[in-house]
């Protein structure tokens, strides 16, 4: 059986114009990812036109959204895929531009990696309930996808899933991203659901280096005030080939950090 390591990163851009602007191509083609899933685009087909349809000799591919300026979602590539999917069939999100699927397929395996931007309930309960429409629409979307191939789901799903991924859990139980509902459906994800947290199966413990995204206020990220909001989501198979897992926060492209991990992958 052969294998080849494949080397898989996902950073929430906050703006690709931002996030570049800040040196994030000459990092990409520094560490040199198979695919970087990048979310929160905040641009629009025109926007991408001739300035970001590669980076690093990567091609992307996008999901765009229907208002401008607002979320968007892409993968960057160094392998073509088989086939690409936009969307994920729900109207409501899919004018949000939050999933874009990448097809690996052979003729002895099926194989797809995920960009995908969970909303944020943060903003008010209109955004909370769309949040908890959109957790109960991806949830069969997944199972199904499942039960008929490996992926790897890249992204920021905007909830931190137990204590020890976020700096301050006791006081934040009441907000979105660590309400007791967000919680119980990625738990229920992990385990009826038959998804691996990648990033879990390597650091079972870790706390303060496990945190992907920082407010800007009160200089949270220099205190390392954080939450771990953004995840590999992988079917067994694929998780099972997780080999290592870094966040790099060296430099500062976004309020989020990237998170690789680098799987071997059977040919």
């Amino acid at each position: 059986m052969k294998t080849s390591l494949f080397k898989l990163t996902s950073l929430n851009l906050n703006g690709i114009r931002s996030a570049s602007s800040k040196g994030l191509q000459a990092w990409v083609e520094q560490t040199a990812p198979d695919c970087i899933c990048v979310q929160e685009v905040k641009a629009q087909a025109d926007d991408v036109a001739g300035r970001f349809e590669q980076m690093a000799e990567r091609r992307g591919y996008f999901h765009f959204a229907a208002k401008k300026g607002y979320s968007g979602v892409g993968i960057y590539s160094r392998h073509e895929p088989s086939d690409v999917i936009i969307g994920f069939g729900e109207p409501e999100f899919d004018a949000e531009g939050r999933y874009v699927e990448l097809r690996f397929d052979t003729k002895t395996v099926k194989r797809s990696i995920i960009s995908c931007y969970f909303p944020s309930g943060s903003s008010g309960d209109d955004r909370q309930q769309a949040k908890f429409r959109f957790l109960a629409k991806i949830y069969p979307h997944l199972q199904q996808l499942k039960a008929g191939r490996e992926f790897v789901l890249c992204g920021d799903v905007n909830i931190a899933h137990q204590e020890i991924d976020l700096k301050n859990w006791k006081s934040n139980q009441k907000n979105s991203g660590f309400l007791p509902e967000e919680r119980s459906w990625m738990t229920k994800l992990l385990s009826e659901g038959g998804l691996v947290d990648v990033y879990r199966q390597l650091h079972p413990g870790a706390t303060d280096e496990a945190y992907t995204w920082w407010s800007n206020r009160g200089q949270a990220y220099a205190k390392n005030v954080g939450w771990r909001l953004d995840y590999h989501l992988a079917t067994p198979a694929m998780a099972a080939g997780a080999k290592a897992a870094s966040i790099y926060k060296t430099e500062k492209f976004s309020d989020h950090a990237p998170i690789t991990i680098e799987y071997d992958w059977v040919l």
